[in-house]
């Protein structure tokens, strides 16, 4: 019974495993560019979950945000000399003081609004931030060239990238970091506990309001990280992030609220399953169609399993 209840538990895990060394034996590195682009997915995707997760607000303006850290990242490098990856510390704290700003000037307005009111607020302040990006910054792509970032390692005759290993180490220590919060301190036991009932979380005591502003601050911060990770290898332009702001939706869809973990899984299979179509010649293009037709696969089969019950 303990085996059966274990392998329930860790059933997508172990899914991700055997698709991994599949993968892996069949095209080596579409797997390994799969992992790197899926943990990178994973990275941006999860300060959404929990804001989606906690707060409840579908944040339009996500993708957004992540362009404006990667600006952010870029003026420190330009300005200063700081690293990139360094500077991921000061954009942090940066993004996470802007995030407690929009929330106490905006979202807090429409918290007991409809889902409809909400798109609308966030879809308009994504508006102002890629239109300030626009004017300030025109639309001409810039660029921060640090020399580890073209690095590349040889493993049984296969070549590949490593410093996009850092998407990698960066998912899983956000997402742990995430997870023992949520567990281990009082704010993210009091956080998990208005995502799960917030008005039970209210009854006893706890300061939902605080909650939702501390939360909505950290995902935007956590952008500092993604950005700060991504200006080495990536174009700066105002419309940087907008793709991610889908795909990052598409993961919660994938994993469903509250489970981050999903997200990391959602993210590697969907990175695997992109690597692999860009691998075969004159199929590139059709990546993202793969993407998105994986993720109206889960959701169709969840539906399925649901009226069965």
């Amino acid at each position: 019974m303990e085996k059966i209840s274990f392998l329930r538990k860790h059933r997508g895990i172990l899914i991700l495993v055997a698709i991994l060394v599949v993968v892996a034996i069949w095209r080596p590195l579409a797997a390994i560019y799969g992992v790197q682009r899926g943990s990178l997915y994973a990275l941006i995707g999860l300060p959404l979950a929990l804001t989606l997760g906690v707060v409840g607000i579908m944040n339009l303006a996500h993708g957004d945000l992540l362009s404006l850290g990667t600006y952010i990242v870029y003026l420190f490098a330009v300005n200063t000399g700081m690293d990139p990856l360094v500077s991921i510390i000061p954009v942090f704290f940066l993004l996470f003081i802007l995030g407690v700003v929009i929330y106490k000037l905006t979202v807090t307005r429409v918290l007991k609004a409809g889902h409809l009111n909400q798109l609308l607020l966030t879809f308009g302040i994504s508006m102002i931030v890629l239109e300030l990006m626009k004017v300030i910054w025109t639309t001409r792509p810039r660029s921060v060239y640090v020399d580890y970032s073209s690095s590349s390692t040889t493993i049984a005759g296969v070549r590949f990238g490593t410093y996009e290993l850092l998407y990698v180490v960066l998912a899983f220590a956000v997402l742990i970091a995430l997870q023992l919060f949520l567990k281990k301190t009082r704010l993210g036991q009091a956080t998990f506990a208005v995502g799960q009932n917030p008005r039970g979380a209210k009854i006893v005591g706890i300061n939902t309001d605080f909650v939702y502003l501390f939360v909505f601050g950290l995902s935007v911060a956590i952008l500092g990280i993604a950005a700060g990770v991504m200006v080495p290898r990536f174009a700066i332009f105002p419309s940087v992030g907008a793709a991610f702001t889908m795909k990052s939706f598409s993961l919660v869809a994938m994993a469903g609220l509250g489970n981050l973990t999903g997200i990391l899984i959602s993210g590697i299979v969907l990175g695997v399953g992109e690597a692999i179509v860009q691998s075969i010649p004159g199929y590139a293009g059709w990546s993202d169609i793969v993407f998105f037709g994986v993720l109206i696969a889960v959701i169709m089969i969840r539906s399925l399993r649901r009226q069965s019950l």
